[in-house]
């Protein structure tokens, strides 16, 4: 929502020129030579006339405390600093209104700003800085090193001696005021010029964004070193956003469509504001987040920099109302309360008008929304599908004629006569003062996970496996073993420890491109692109099952265990399959070639796209399948009602080819809301963290590279971090709570393809393209702090 609570009519054009506003004063140039200042809180006192200048006023500012309200106007030969109450006290008085003269001859001051404790005013004039003291006439000091002209310069709110300028050359560059050097320069970003700088101290970001619309969030550590975080670009986040709004108005029955603009336009971004704290009209309670917002030619850009999305635009010719169709410069006001207060300049008329935006409805349309949980809230429906039962039919043997076979005693063992062993030389001799001993107290694994591990970082063991690649891996419930995928067609399986020989299991024609683990971890689950699924015996090199024999019409792209290893689930094609069985071990010793373990379809359901990746969870009971699609959906399935319970459109760029849940662990325990978080993995498009309660991407990791290949991802027992592979030979450890990664794990031989953590113990292996497998380790009495509230030799092929 946008209203228009004042509109001025200037007497020359003020297009890019900075203005001022605040939340309680806003201020314009008269005249050229004179300052305007407005009451934000009554419009219709009379304004407050400031002058003083000689030379055309080409930019102002207000400072950032509210009392006492400081104004500072730069003109070619003053930079200005006005006291708005003193000066308001001293008209009323009958007196003239004066200023403090801080600098002269600075040349056309196109930027000012203001130091968060309001002692220093940065003014940008040409390629220089000038820092000059606010309290009295004195240059503090001077910064020059851009090679072309200057657009802004922002003070860091949590370091005073820090400062950020932009300029035309499109780099930025990170400055520190006690020696006058450059701490940190970019890289040259975008073709064109960098217009505006933006520190968010929530998240320790410094954003940037340029003339062309692209925007730059990196991280701003203590080192000052700055990482990218993410980019964005405006044109497609609001195409993103129409696709999205045209989609949930054709799931509610709208009729109405959006209609996107034939012609692109550039979306500038002139300047950017935070928006990340203001109450709601309702609840009267106060929203934190990380949002901010951008001001553009064409209205207001509300972005959160967590999941790099839109979350809404306000045009100005969806108002037509709004005095202005086009802005050329902005000017927000610092605090949010209930609304934002801007002061908006037109591009092409002389015309400057004070806005004000309503922004706690975006809050309340993410609350209002209705997701689900992986927790069943009820039993299963009579008509379920997870109530199917395998029925075992009772083996038909042939009864055998002549004299019955009956036991000649009653004892399953008969002990020997002695007869071959040797005689006694010692008769019997009793056993005295023998020490009890107490018998061993049998250890459960729950609750054995170290509390506060920090992320494994230390390799300690390096092995090549195969030529080929490691496709997938995953750990035992025990965390003792571990199963590994290959692009040869094989299946290894090693101790955690990664010593000793594994064992082979083959059968498979093509790759295998999943595996999984039974919750009793007896059985194996292997799925290959030769269209077939196979469980194996722990321990035999036999398969129980082999479900092939083109009973798919497409390569199984998922298979695993599921519904506390009641059935198989399996995806092929368009169709998710779900398969009672029963693993059989005995065979006959005539036909050995005839398995006598079963398997039954309990159901099917068919989506309307292929499907690329498929997760579930089988630790407890939960009716929620997520599967991934080619047309870049991700879908939701009942498996109680049998059906897809709701779509998430366009949930990446490309289709997503990993979906990993929170599955956690049994040595550790979780808040039961962190096992509604999963992730999703897709080429050039990153790792999204999605709430299931909300159905809402919460955040976005993008340091990892991840071009061609897919790339895996994984969470943690504690679910405090995911890890990510990635195509720069390393992979990247991310503290769930923040999108700059925490750990960037090199030196591997090849891109890394494959991660899983152990469950039992602070572990992380990784599987890279060339067949090798890296373990890491936790460094020595390394623990986190209690606040955790957000979260080789080449081994030869054995065959078993």
């Amino acid at each position: 929502m946008i209203s228009e609570k004042l509109s001025l009519t200037c007497d020359r054009l003020l297009s890019h020129q900075q203005l001022a506003c605040s939340r309680s004063f806003c201020a314009a140039p008269l005249r050229s030579k004179e300052v305007l200042v407005y009451n934000n809180t009554d419009l219709q006192q009379k304004p407050l006339l400031l002058t003083g200048h000689h030379g055309d006023i080409n930019a102002m500012t207000f400072g950032k405390r509210n009392i006492p309200v400081l104004l500072c106007s730069a003109s070619a030969d003053y930079v200005i600093v006005w006291d708005v109450e003193n000066c308001q006290r001293k008209i009323q008085e009958g007196e003239i209104a004066t200023g403090l003269v801080i600098g002269t001859l600075l040349g056309e001051v196109i930027h000012l700003s203001f130091c968060f404790s309001d002692e220093r005013v940065a003014a940008c004039s040409g390629a220089v800085i000038y820092v000059l003291n606010s309290k009295k006439q004195k240059v503090i000091c001077t910064l020059t090193g851009h090679l072309g002209p200057l657009t802004s310069a922002e003070f860091c709110p949590w370091d005073r001696n820090i400062l950020v300028s932009t300029s035309e050359d499109r780099t930025f560059k990170v400055w520190d005021l006690k020696t006058e050097a450059v701490l940190y320069q970019s890289f040259v970003l975008s073709a064109s010029p960098l217009l505006s700088a933006l520190f968010l101290e929530k998240n320790r970001h410094l954003i940037t964004g340029s003339a062309d619309g692209q925007v730059w969030c990196f991280s701003f550590d203590n080192d000052h070193k700055c990482r990218l975080v993410t980019k964005m670009d405006l044109l497609k986040m609001e195409k993103n956003h129409q696709e999205c709004q045209k989609t949930l108005s054709h799931h509610k029955g709208v009729c109405e469509q959006l209609v996107a603009d034939k012609v692109e336009l550039s979306k500038p971004v002139v300047q950017m504001s935070s928006c990340s704290s203001f109450i709601d009209l309702d609840s009267q309670k106060n929203i934190d987040n990380s949002w901010f917002c951008v001001g553009s030619t064409d209205g207001l850009y509300v972005v959160d920099p967590d999941t790099s999305q839109l979350l809404t635009v306000l045009h100005f010719k969806d108002n037509s109302d709004l005095s202005i169709a086009t802005a050329g410069s902005w000017s927000f006001s610092l605090e949010c309360d209930k609304s934002m207060v801007a002061l908006v300049s037109s591009l092409f008329t002389p015309c400057v008008v004070l806005l004000e935006m309503f922004l706690a409805h975006l809050q309340r349309s993410e609350e209002n929304d209705e997701g689900f949980s992986v927790f069943p809230s009820s039993s299963p429906l009579p008509e379920s599908p997870l109530n199917a039962v395998l029925k075992n039919k009772e083996p038909n043997h042939p009864q055998k004629k002549g004299i019955k076979e009956t036991p000649l005693v009653f004892h399953s063992k008969v002990k020997s006569s002695g007869y071959t062993s040797a005689a006694r030389r010692f008769m019997f001799a009793p056993k005295i003062n023998v020490k009890k001993t107490s018998p061993a107290k049998k250890t459960t694994g729950n609750g054995s996970y170290p509390a506060g591990s920090v992320a494994p970082t230390v390799p300690s063991i390096d092995l090549s496996v195969v030529n080929k690649q490691v496709s997938c891996l995953q750990y035992s419930g025990d965390g003792k073993q571990i199963l590994c995928g290959l692009g040869d067609c094989s299946l290894f399986l090693y101790k955690s420890s990664l010593a000793g020989c594994p064992t082979v299991y083959r059968g498979h024609d093509k790759p295998v491109s999943s595996v999984s683990w039974s919750l009793s971890r007896q059985w194996l689950l292997s799925a290959s692109d030769d269209r077939s699924v196979r469980i194996w015996t722990n321990g035999s090199s036999v398969p129980a099952i082999t479900m092939g024999d083109n009973m798919f019409s497409k390569p199984v792209r998922g298979a695993q265990f599921y519904y506390l290893d009641k059935f198989l689930l399996l995806a092929s094609g368009p169709a998710l399959y779900l398969y009672l069985y029963d693993v059989d071990t005995t065979r006959d010793d005539i036909k050995t070639y005839k398995q006598r373990s079963v398997f039954k379809l309990a159901s099917c359901i068919t989506t309307s796209t292929g499907i690329t990746a498929l997760s579930a969870i089988n630790g407890f009971l939960s009716y929620i399948v997520l599967v991934s699609g080619s047309d870049r959906s991700i879908q939701v399935l009942d498996m109680n009602k049998g059906s897809v319970a709701s779509v998430l459109p366009d949930a990446h760029s490309r289709a997503t080819h990993c979906i990993t849940q929170n599955k956690g662990s049994a040595f550790t325990g979780q808040t039961p809301e962190s096992y509604n978080l999963f992730l999703s993995s897709a080429i050039t498009d990153g790792v999204k963290l999605w709430d299931l309660r909300t159905l809402r991407c919460v955040r976005r990791y993008e340091n990892h590279v991840n071009r061609c290949h897919p790339c895996s991802s994984a969470f943690s027992p504690c679910g405090r971090f995911i890890v990510c592979g990635s195509e720069d030979k390393c992979a990247y450890i991310y503290d769930i709570r923040s999108s700059t990664y925490l750990h960037r794990l090199q030196r591997h031989s090849d891109t890394v393809l494959s991660v899983a953590f152990n469950p039992a113990t602070p572990e992380l292996l990784t599987g890279t393209l060339d067949g090798k497998l890296r373990l890491f380790q936790c460094s020595t009495g390394s623990r986190l702090s209690c606040d955790t509230s957000a979260a080789v030799d080449h081994i030869p092929n054995v065959t078993a």
